[in-house]
């Protein structure tokens, strides 16, 4: 494939891949709930020869689902391939990538408990014509040179093998922990939660309120125990604003103040309320700061 499509909202590990020429790149929109815009996609893959389209399982920001079954039988109908991030996905909803419709599929070992700098490529049974893009010998099957991390691959699968065999408890218990974050957070007038109405991870809530500044927050939070980040965790320590959020046409003064909730496996229900009380005082400050006329706080 010599033409890429990747959705606005992906991860800048894929929109700043590098393997493909610049006019060769194309972007395909999002709705403003964080969901890929099929009709977007259709006309695009009408356009031109066939192309390699990528598209995020689960968003790293606001936790928004993609329909890739419905992506994939575009791509296919089109002739293309779909390659499919799930690294945020994984251990959180059920992945498979027969039932997904994918060609290729990537998950990492960081995102379940698992060591740092593993991941996997997972490749549809009967997909030929894959080059490796590090050469020099025959490891993995010719598909990727270099010796093996031995010790990462068996940490990898010992920490997939642990999430998996409690993930749909997990996930049962951190939707209902994020029901109660999200009720509590709704009550300041103004509070967002993007991508809201889609379906989303269980983990992951994405919030803003008016007057609200991100940096300002985080450090509110910090001071009270509470970890929470601006936008993604790879990103939490830039100034720049969300490119996830700008694709969704969000508002720009909400997007200042977006800050990035997660649940884990070890969350609880005390845990919400001593956030949700955090919440309440930074939003008396907004609220404090509205009437005296501030902007921000």
């Amino acid at each position: 494939m010599q033409r890429l499509i990747v959705s606005a909202i992906e991860h800048p590990s894929v929109l700043a891949g590098g393997r493909f020429a610049a006019d060769a790149v194309e972007i395909a929109p999002v709705r403003p709930s964080g969901v890929l815009d099929l009709t977007a996609l259709e006309a695009l893959l009408a356009e031109r020869r066939p192309a390699l389209v990528s598209v995020m399982l689960a968003n790293n920001e606001t936790g928004a689902i993609q329909p890739i079954p419905e992506i994939a039988a575009l791509v296919h109908g089109a002739g293309g391939l779909l390659h499919v991030d799930a690294v945020q996905a994984l251990s959180k909803i059920p992945i498979n990538i027969n039932e997904l419709g994918a060609d290729i599929l990537t998950v990492s070992g960081h995102k379940v408990g698992g060591p740092k700098g593993i991941g996997a490529l997972i490749v549809a049974d009967g997909l030929s014509g894959l080059q490796a893009q590090v050469r020099g010998g025959g490891q993995e099957q010719g598909r990727r040179a270099g010796t093996e991390n031995v010790a990462g691959i068996a940490g990898f699968g010992a920490a997939v093998k642990a999430a998996m065999a409690s993930a749909e408890a997990n996930a049962v218990r951190m939707k209902a922990l994020q029901a109660r974050l999200e009720s509590g957070i709704k009550d300041h007038p103004g509070a967002i939660v993007f991508s809201g109405d889609v379906p989303r991870l269980p983990n992951t809530t994405l919030v803003s309120a008016p007057g609200m500044k991100a940096e300002t927050a985080v450090i509110g939070f910090d001071l009270e125990g509470i970890a929470v980040s601006s936008g993604s965790a790879c990103s939490s320590g830039k100034v720049q604003p969300s490119h996830v959020l700008q694709a969704m046409n969000a508002d720009p003064a909400l997007i200042r103040g977006a800050i990035r909730i997660s649940l884990g496996w070890d969350t609880t229900e005390a845990d919400v309320d001593r956030c949700l009380e955090a919440w309440r005082k930074l939003a008396g400050v907004l609220r404090k700061d509205a009437a005296i006329g501030l902007e921000q706080f």
